[in-house]
C-alpha cells in the first residue's frame, strides 16, 4: 500500500501542477480540469503495486489518461452546452500570484498563465474538434511527439500532424495587440468607464466589435453577442447604472491585461479583451458567480 512516505508518492504527486494545466487548456474550466485529475489519480491508486510499478514513465501514463478523459468531456460538451443558458465563455483565470484554488493553498494547483491560456486563444480551442483541441495542446504546448499524441487519441501520428496544422492555422488567424499596448487601451476602458463617457468608450472600441456575455442564467446578462461599438457601450453604461457602487479593477486575466468588477469586494465580471489596430475588437465579460471563486478569493 502506498504511504506518504513512499518515495514515489511525490514523484506521483509533482505530475498534478502540468495535469491541471493539460485539462484547464482542453476544458476551458478550472472545476472541470481538477475533476479530471482527480479522476486520474483515482485510475492509478486503483491499481496495484505491480501495476504501478510496470508503468515505466507514470507521468506519460498520468497524461495519456487525463487526455481522454477530456476527450470524454470534450465530446459530450456540445451537449452540456445546449443546456447551458446564453453564451459560455471559458472560465476566467486570475494571475497565479493573486490566487489559489478553492480546494487547496498547495502551489501545485495553480494553473501556469502564459500565450496558450489566454482568453483569445481558448476561445478558438473551444472552436475546434476535440481531436484538434488534443492534439494541438499536446503538441504545441506541452511538446509531445506526434506519435504520442496518437497513441493518446487513436489516430495515426500522420493525422495528429493534419489536425495540429488545421487548428493552428485558426490560432495564426486571431492575431492579438502585445500585453504592453493592450494594458493602455484597457486602462483608457476603464476610465471611461468610470467616468460614463459613452463618446470616449464608443471611441476604443471597433466600429464592428463583438461583447460576448456569460452569465450562466444565473445573472442578468445578453443572451446573444452584442454588436457594434454604441450598442456595446450602452449596454456597459446600463450595467453601471444598475449598481452605483461598483469598484472596477484592472487585474489580469489569462495572462492578459483586463478588468475586475466588484460589489462589496465579491468579483461580479470579469472582462477580457481582444485589441487590433489599437482598438477593442472582442470583450469577453464572464459574470456568472460559479465561474468567479477564484477572483473573489484572490481579493480576499
Amino acid at each position: 500500500m502506498t504511504t506518504p512516505s513512499d518515495p514515489g508518492l511525490s514523484a506521483i504527486m509533482s505530475e498534478r501542477r502540468q495535469l491541471i494545466n493539460l485539462a484547464y487548456r482542453l476544458l476551458g474550466s478550472l472545476a472541470d480540469a481538477e475533476d479530471v485529475v482527480q479522476e486520474t489519480y483515482t485510475r492509478w491508486y486503483a491499481m496495484t503495486r505491480q501495476q504501478q510499478d510496470a508503468i515505466e514513465v507514470p507521468g506519460a501514463w498520468l497524461t495519456t489518461v487525463a487526455s481522454r478523459i477530456c476527450l470524454d468531456l470534450l465530446g459530450s460538451a456540445r451537449t452540456r452546452r445546449e443546456r447551458y443558458v446564453g453564451e459560455w465563455i471559458p472560465e476566467p483565470l486570475p494571475d497565479p500570484t493573486e490566487w489559489i484554488t478553492g480546494r487547496s493553498a498547495d502551489p501545485v494547483d495553480r494553473v501556469t498563465l502564459d500565450e496558450s491560456i489566454t482568453m483569445a486563444f481558448l476561445i478558438v480551442l473551444d472552436s475546434m474538434t476535440p481531436a484538434e483541441r488534443v492534439a494541438l495542446v499536446l503538441h504545441d504546448v506541452f511538446r509531445y511527439s506526434f506519435a504520442e499524441v496518437a497513441e493518446i487519441v487513436g489516430r495515426t501520428p500522420g493525422a495528429c500532424r493534419q489536425l495540429a496544422s488545421s487548428a493552428r492555422r485558426r490560432i495564426r488567424a486571431t492575431p492579438s495587440a502585445p500585453a504592453a499596448r493592450q494594458a493602455g487601451i484597457v486602462r483608457d476602458f476603464k476610465q471611461a468607464w468610470e467616468a460614463k463617457d459613452i463618446d470616449a468608450l464608443i471611441g476604443l472600441l471597433d466600429p464592428d466589435a463583438t461583447a460576448i456575455i456569460d452569465g450562466g442564467g444565473l445573472v442578468s446578462a445578453g443572451l446573444h453577442p452584442i454588436e457594434g461599438s454604441e450598442r456595446i457601450a450602452r449596454y456597459i453604461l446600463a450595467l453601471a447604472g444598475r449598481a452605483p457602487d461598483l469598484t472596477i479593477l484592472e487585474r489580469t486575466v489569462n495572462g492578459q491585461p483586463g478588468l475586475v468588477a466588484q460589489q462589496n469586494d465579491v468579483a461580479v465580471t470579469v472582462a477580457a479583451f481582444d485589441v487590433e489596430d489599437g482598438r477593442i475588437k472582442r470583450i469577453w465579460a464572464v459574470r456568472n458567480p460559479e465561474k468567479l471563486r477564484p477572483w473573489t478569493a484572490a481579493a480576499r
